[in-house]
Parts: C-alpha cells; sequence; structure tokens
C-alpha cells in the first residue's frame, strides 16, 4: 500500500481496459472472409450445435 507521499507524488494510475473487439478498431463494421465455417457445441448447461465462422478482416 503507498504512503500519502507516494500518492503525492505519483499518483494512482488507471487500469487499461482490454478491448474485446480489437479488430473492429472502432468501426461497427468491417468487411472480411470467412475463413472457417463450423459448428461448436456451448458450455454446460446449455446445449446445442451453434453455426460459427472464422472470419479474415480486410
Amino acid at each position: 500500500m503507498p504512503t500519502i507521499e507516494q500518492l503525492v507524488r505519483e499518483g494512482r494510475k488507471p487500469k487499461k481496459k482490454k478491448v474485446k473487439t480489437a479488430g473492429l478498431a472502432g468501426a461497427p463494421q468491417r468487411r472480411g472472409v470467412c475463413t472457417r465455417v463450423y459448428t461448436v457445441t456451448p458450455k454446460k448447461p446449455n446445449s446445442a450445435l451453434r453455426k460459427v465462422c472464422r472470419v479474415r478482416l480486410s
């Protein structure tokens, strides 16, 4: 835990938030090409075959 003197000198740095959609670069939509289309099963307790695809953004 920092001392008062350390806080006065340096202050607290805000934590950087990790962006989930880094590939979109702030854009609402981007053009891309499907590289792989496949199905995955969800974690418990859900069950289904979820259709997903890997997209290479251009």
